[in-house]
């Protein structure tokens, strides 16, 4: 009966520009939200994690979520966790429009959204608002408009505004669509920054008595010694997890000769699958064991998620 569903609507939303038809599923699920009770996700291969219960391990990538008022709505759907965001200190509009663009031939996008979003004060009194009960991740990102160099610094402002509104927190320096950001995957740079946030949270957990979890979100781009250089950094600082890959600018074989293919932006779907799974082992060998891996990047089926879960 989904599959139907499915395949009723599918056309429907594919008439609609890519950006067009995310916005009006978003507005969808808002309302249908407000319609029904929050309801509690499934327990289904229930884990502890990062300090964290997770009803169950499939969670909502950011992305989806930008502005934090549809987490009602994806609660309902039965994910364990939703991500929210990535949000910034102040709103942005993010790229000009067309920003995504569709390879269904490949089962995929290319999006260069830009970190478009209404802001953490906008996100916390949205997030101040949910009804239910489940896990929320704040994705932080920074603003286009501030120099790389003072990057910290947005991070620690959404850290402290939205301190008390998330269940765990996510340093994204690995969008490719916010010029400069991926520098930030530099080990030196890196280390200064981590260092400065993990600080802040530690005060913040002193403050509220609640220690919330940190984790980073890493560029499917690196290369194995990149990895490897990072991970050194990652494994001695006092960091929570990390989110294994962001979108890629690479363009495989499979979508290379495709309409849009030549568009700028980060490629995500089924062309990410492999790729995104290798980074994940590679990091689980030389992670220590009390580092989370959160999975992400072309999960298209069960098979996948299975194979990222393992």
């Amino acid at each position: 009966m989904h599959a139907a569903k499915y395949n009723l609507l599918r056309p429907l939303l594919f008439s609609l520009p890519p950006e067009a038809a995310h916005n009006a599923a978003v507005a969808a699920l808002r309302l249908a939200a407000t319609c029904r009770p929050p309801s509690q996700p499934p327990q289904v291969h229930s884990k502890t994690v990062m300090g964290l219960s997770f009803a169950n391990p499939l969670g909502l990538a950011a992305g989806f979520d930008k502005n934090a008022d549809a987490t009602d709505a994806m609660a309902t759907l039965g994910f364990g966790f939703i991500e929210v965001g990535a949000i910034t200190p102040i709103a942005q509009a993010g790229n000009p429009s067309p920003r995504i663009f569709r390879l269904p031939e490949a089962s995929a996008l290319i999006n260069r959204m830009g970190f478009n979003n209404c802001g953490m004060e906008a996100a916390k009194r949205n997030l101040s608002n949910r009804r239910g009960s489940y896990i929320v991740g704040i994705n932080l990102g920074k603003n286009a408009k501030t120099p790389i160099e003072n990057a910290a610094a947005d991070y620690e402002a959404c850290l402290n505004t939205l301190y008390n509104c998330g269940d765990f927190f996510t340093i994204n320096i690995s969008s490719p669509n916010t010029p400069n950001l991926q520098s930030l995957q530099t080990p030196s740079m890196l280390r200064e920054l981590l260092k400065t946030i993990v600080e802040q949270r530690d005060k913040l957990a002193n403050e509220f008595n609640i220690r919330k979890p940190l984790a980073v979100k890493l560029s499917s781009d690196l290369s194995t010694e990149d990895i490897s250089a990072i991970a050194e950094v990652i494994a001695a600082a006092d960091i929570d997890g990390v989110i294994a890959v962001n979108t890629t600018q690479e363009r495989p074989p499979e979508v290379a000769a495709l309409s849009s293919a030549n568009e700028a932006g980060g490629l995500s779907g089924a062309p990410l699958t492999q790729r995104a799974l290798e980074i994940t082992r590679q990091l689980r060998e030389l992670l220590p064991q009390k580092i989370a891996l959160i999975g992400v990047g072309g999960i298209m089926n069960a098979e996948d998620a299975k194979a990222r879960l393992d």
